[in-house]
This record gives structure tokens, sequence and C-alpha cells, in this order.
């Protein structure tokens, strides 16, 4: 796609920092803040101190999009801890994927043929409650702390590795000049072709994409695809309309990937809504995931029978590019498994 001239601009504040790291730093990080703006009596919920080493965070603008007064409003069951994170039904582990097993070094996962995926930071802007590596430990597993070098050796000693993947946490939590910082060393791999990112901020922040990261793209000599994780349409405001938007006209390939969660999208009409509301933004559906067995997000479980049925019903109703391939992810299989 041809690249077009962008119009978002590129705000700062008095401390010359962009304006969404602003943001950033000023999301909500307790409970009794986000149900306040969102006028609930705490009272309605079984409300529970999140652990310590994956504490409630969340945008505020993101806050913004849910319901006043609606204690099962979908935005707001993704990001609050409640009394049901402490279950620990059989099979539910802290690392469901197996990822610590599937690192050569540290912060690079090698899981699939062809492609690798370096865990850049352990930052996020929103902390999603059903998050597989919500139990992470980025400290000693990420690709950072001394470890990149190793992971570039790594890559540059495998000729059938042509796309790398970046992930997190969200990496686009680090800045501009870090991620420039970072690519320039990965284009130096002759291999590597594709760049690949896993985000969430287009949608819970879009305010990072501004002139500062649509430059970063330009400046790319890699492919690049974003997959942004988005789970209900009404995560998708003009706001982030916008930001979508500008990313496709700067000739970046997007999809977006979905968690299929209990109470929050696990019915028809929402995930054609969603398919819909992707499209009209620029980007085509991709995955729509069974939730991952991570530790504390057990009620969010889907059946599979029941992830069929809707699948099926959207078959019927969307155009086959619309429809998401619902997929498992299983460890040790090589790729996402075909549900």
């Amino acid at each position: 796609m041809e690249k077009t001239s962008v119009i978002i601009p590129r705000i700062e504040t008095p401390e010359h920092r962009p304006l969404w790291q602003q943001l950033l730093s000023q999301g909500i990080r307790s409970s009794q803040e986000l149900l306040a703006l969102l006028e609930i009596d705490s009272a309605q919920l079984a409300i529970q101190p999140p652990c310590g080493d994956f504490p409630l965070r969340v945008p505020l603008g993101f806050a913004n999009r849910m319901a006043r007064g609606d204690s099962r409003d979908p935005l707001l069951l993704q990001v609050l801890p409640t009394a049901a994170e402490s279950a620990q039904p059989p099979g539910y582990q802290r690392d469901p994927l197996g990822e610590l097993h599937a690192m050569p070094v540290p912060g690079l996962l090698h899981r699939y043929r062809g492609r690798a995926l370096l865990t850049v930071t352990g930052a996020c802007a929103i902390h999603c409650r059903y998050c597989f590596r919500r139990h992470f430990p980025y400290s000693a597993a990420g690709a950072v702390n001394g470890n990149l070098q190793s992971s570039l050796d790594y890559l540059g000693q495998q000729p059938d590795i042509h796309e790398i993947i970046l992930s997190g946490g969200d990496p686009l939590t680090l800045s501009d000049a870090r991620l420039q910082s970072l690519t320039e060393k990965l284009a130096a791999i002759p291999q590597l072709h594709t760049l690949r990112i896993h985000t969430r901020l287009p949608v819970v922040l879009p305010e990072r994409v501004d002139t500062g990261l649509l430059a970063w793209i330009d400046r790319q000599s890699l492919r690049v695809v974003i997959v942004v994780h988005c789970n209900h349409p009404n995560e998708i405001d003009s706001s982030v309309m916008t930001a979508l938007q500008q990313l496709r006209s700067a000739g970046v390939t997007l999809l977006n990937q979905s968690v299929l969660l209990h109470g929050v999208n696990d019915d028809a009409a929402t995930l054609i809504s969603l398919s819909e509301a992707l499209f009209a933004a620029g980007v085509l559906p991709y995955y729509l995931h069974l939730l991952d067995k991570v530790q504390g997000a057990a009620h969010f479980a889907v059946s599979q029978e029941t992830a069929k049925r809707l699948l099926a019903a959207l078959r019927a109703s969307l155009p086959g590019y619309l429809v998401p391939r619902l997929v498992r992810d299983i460890p040790g299989q090589p790729g996402k498994t075909p549900v």
C-alpha cells in the first residue's frame, strides 16, 4: 500500500515528553479509583487486591469507554481484579504455554519455524486479567538487562528465521528512540525481512500513534505488520479508529487477535460487531483464541463446544475474510492449533 502523509500531531508536555507518555503515567492504579469513576458501588462486586506482581492498571481513556453504573461492563470485566482470581482449578498454570522452556537465550522465544519472538519489555499500558504472561519473570527472562546481544547473536545464526516478533509486555511502551535502536540492530540481520509487533496500545492508548511513531515506521527497511488486540467493539471509539487508519495509511499491515472471554464477548452479536468495527478501521480479524490456562483466569474460560457454535454463527453472517481463525495454543505444537 502506498504511504500517505499523517495528520496526528505530536503533542508534548511541558516536560518535553510526548502526550502518550504523560497519559501512560497517569493511568488508573486502583480498583477504588476505577469504580468511583464509573459510579459503581464496590459492595456489588467481590473485589480483591490484585496480586503483587500483576496490579490493576488501565488508561483513563479506556476507562472512559466503560458504561457508568454497569458492574458487568465488558471492558471493566477485562481489567478489574476479583475474588475469582483466587480459584485454582486443575490444569491452570503460571506458564501455560511452556514459554520458559522454549527460550534458547533469555528473552527470545523460538517455538515456531521461520519466526521468533522477543520479549522486549514487561511494561503494558493495561493489565488484562486473563493475560497469559501475568506471571512471566521479565527481569530474568526478558530481552533486556544485557540479554539483547545474545538474542541478536542467536538470530544471526538461524538462517531459517525470517520474521521477528516484538512482544512483551507491550513493545510500543518503548520510546521511539529505543524502538529505533532495536530495529536498526534487527535490520542488520540479513535473513530477517518482516517485523511483527504485538500491541494493545493503539486500542487502549491511541495517542501512542503520533508523528514520532509513524516516522519510525516510515524509516523501517523491514516489512511492518502490527497485530493489535481488541476483544469487544466498545473498545473502538473515534480516537482508536483514527489511530488504526493512520497506521494503515503508513503502509502497515493490520491484523487483530482476540481472546474469547466469558461475560465479555462470548456471544455471536458481539463478535460480529467486533469484526465489522475492525474492518471499518482498516484491520482484518486474524485469531480468536480460546483462553490460555493461566493461573488466575479460569473464570474467563469458554468451552470449546460454545466456541464452535459461535464460529458457525460468524460464518453464517460474515464474509470469510471477516471470520477470525478459532485457535488454541498448545505447547510443543508447530503452530496455533485450529479448533
